[in-house]
């Protein structure tokens, strides 16, 4: 295994990998998945965007923004408005209820990200979040 954890890029990859399987499972309840709960993130700190920007912004295909709005709009987690710039066009908007099942969920998530780094002390944990942010924020520029 110490071959394959040489590799710092494959070692994310499979940190992810854990991420998301462990995010999931929580989010399974709800019947949504975590790329539904990245949309309900993204929208938390918009005034509402156009499915195209979300595409843009989550880097997921066009078609996919579609069906993943349609979910949540079936839970009344989000909604289709017209556009204050435009009125031909829609934006996505998160709903109160959108905000609440957030809330709701903040604490269980943040207890996914603690069993995740259980291995790292209270320092170590911070310095690994301030080194993904600036890899993050780099490859988003």
């Amino acid at each position: 295994m110490r071959g394959l954890h040489a590799d710092t890029g494959y070692l994310l990859y499979r940190l992810g990998l854990r991420s998301g399987q462990l995010f999931n499972a929580f989010l399974q309840e709800s019947g949504l998945r975590l790329r539904h709960y990245a949309l309900l993130r993204l929208l938390a700190t918009t005034e509402g965007a156009l499915q195209r920007e979300l595409s843009t912004r989550l880097g997921y295909d066009p078609s996919a923004i579609v069906g993943l709005v349609d979910d949540l709009e079936k839970l009344g987690f989000a909604e289709r408005r017209p556009s204050p710039d435009d009125r031909r066009s829609r934006i996505v908007v998160l709903t109160d209820e959108g905000r609440a099942f957030l809330r709701d969920t903040d604490e269980t998530g943040l207890r996914v990200t603690q069993d995740l780094l259980e291995p790292l002390d209270p320092a170590d944990r911070e310095r690994l979040h301030a080194l993904l942010l600036r890899i993050a924020e780099a490859g988003l520029a």
